[in-house]
């Protein structure tokens, strides 16, 4: 079971990490499923859109909702999710890494992204996730501790699935 994660220092850090890993992998020639998270300023103080794209080709399902301009609390649209997991879940026969922009508020609660995860590693294919210090302690509990942490540098993100993907070919 090869799982790893990274955490970025700042907002959108992680975001970007990932879907410059995503296109490094593919450039490499390796298939990754899964998600990368595209995040749209909206101007002013509010939040931003948060978009995801579906590996490798899309589509890009937008997985934030507009609350309007007082409301407070979770944006994600939890059907959107939805909707983009059932994407990967159709492409994962054909992956080489799953990747999986954030193990966020979803996963932690026991949702969300967690089953293909698992389902990933149960069929030996290696899984880097996004993550954050709020849902570190689920992610540890979820993984038994397994999961290697990598730094939030592409180059070392690279190095990582360059070295994870090799050993997942000479073993296949």
């Amino acid at each position: 079971m090869r799982i790893g994660y990274t955490i970025g220092p700042g907002r959108g850090d992680t975001d970007l990490l990932m879907a410059a890993l995503a296109a490094d992998i593919e450039a490499a020639g390796f298939k990754a499923c899964g998600t990368v998270q595209i995040n749209t300023e909206c101007g002013g103080d509010g939040p931003c859109d948060m978009d995801v794209r579906v590996l490798p080709d899309g589509p890009v399902i937008r997985i934030s909702q507009s609350l309007g301009p007082n409301a407070r609390g979770c944006r994600l649209d939890p059907g959107a999710l939805e909707t983009a997991i059932a994407a990967c879940e159709q492409r994962l026969d054909e992956a080489d890494v799953l990747i999986v922009n954030k193990f966020g508020k979803q996963e932690a609660l026991g949702r969300g992204f967690r089953g293909l995860i698992a389902e990933a590693l149960g069929r030996e294919i290696p899984v880097l996730v996004g993550l954050n210090g709020l849902n570190r302690e689920a992610f540890d509990d979820f993984t038994g501790g397994a999961a290697e942490e990598i730094a939030a540098d592409r180059a070392i993100l690279k190095d990582w699935a360059m070295a994870v993907l090799g050993e997942t070919e000479r073993a296949g």
